[in-house]
């Protein structure tokens, strides 16, 4: 008579994968770029949104003309978005793809 449930689960290939070297040393590459550049952008966007409810006064000081400081804070989320964004393609180019490209072909080799 047979045991159905008694033989072990076979790992996956992914599982196989992920518990890599390589792997996770392109999984930490990422998050210790992507992590700290989420919470800059966090916090200067919570920073803003706080500025804007408490500190109405400052906010609204004029710089020039119609321009405030509430605007030109409001304009620069735009710009650091624009900035971050640039900072992760030249970093991924520089830094992350080749070393992706080259685990995928081992992967898809079956090297790995």
């Amino acid at each position: 008579m047979s045991d159905v449930g008694a033989s072990e689960p076979t790992e996956t290939d992914y599982q196989r994968v992920e518990r890599s070297e390589e792997f996770q040393s392109l999984r930490k590459a990422f998050r210790n770029f992507v992590f700290p550049m989420t919470a800059l952008f966090l916090v200067w966007y919570l920073l803003y949104a706080l500025m804007s409810t408490y500190a109405h006064d400052f906010m609204s000081i004029r710089v020039g003309g119609n321009f405030t400081v509430g605007l030109i804070f409001g304009l620069l989320q735009f710009v650091s978005t624009f900035v971050i964004t640039t900072l992760y393609a030249r970093w991924a180019n520089n830094k992350f793809d080749a070393r992706a490209k080259a685990l995928r072909e081992e992967i898809e080799e079956g090297a790995l």
